[in-house]
């Protein structure tokens, strides 16, 4: 095997390994660029359920079918927590798979409501990439992440804030990532 495809990287031979996560010198060059993530998530029953007895959630909009009727709606809601973790997950293997640390979430916004069997797709704007001055081995890494539902209705958005390796490269060597 002579060349490696984008994407991945030679660890032997006859051996590549894929490659998730971006240092700061990829996030660097990206700052005004938007990621479109792949791929996109089904909400499931299974999950909706699992989130609601996990976090004690008993809002009868997330549970109650008659109560979402009588106001309103024909179905529940699924969770605001499972939408933005559905969002933000699908865009952790591009740009933060190698993070040691979330430092913000801001201006978190859920605009359009979430059913079971919607599908989600998450897009990232880079903001912003510098090195950190507390901790040099890290940069400081800001975007923009929108979320998205089959009728490209955003359904969420907010701004996060966190850690890359300056060096991807020694991280990867050291991690077997």
């Amino acid at each position: 095997m002579s060349s490696v495809p984008q994407g991945y990287r030679r660890v032997s031979e006859n051996r590549i390994r894929e490659s998730v996560g971006l240092g700061l010198e990829d996030v660097a060059r990206l700052v005004g660029t938007v990621i479109e993530h792949r791929s996109a998530r089904t909400v499931t029953e299974t999950e909706h359920v699992q989130v609601l007895a996990l976090t004690g959630n008993e809002a009868p909009v997330h549970s109650d079918r008659q109560f979402c009727e009588r106001t309103g709606r024909n179905q529940v809601l699924v969770c605001g927590i499972l939408t933005m973790n559905i969002v933000l997950g699908l865009t952790v293997r591009t740009t933060s798979a190698l993070t040691t640390a979330n430092l913000a979430l801001d201006e978190v916004r859920f605009e359009h409501p979430v059913y079971v069997g919607d599908t989600l797709r998450a897009q990232s704007e880079i903001l912003a990439a510098r090195r950190s001055t507390s901790h040099p081995e890290n940069g400081i890494v800001t975007c923009r992440i929108e979320g998205y539902n089959q009728r490209d209705q955003r359904v969420f958005s907010c701004t996060r804030t966190f850690f890359v390796p300056a060096d991807a490269t020694t991280v990867r060597d050291a991690t077997d990532y």
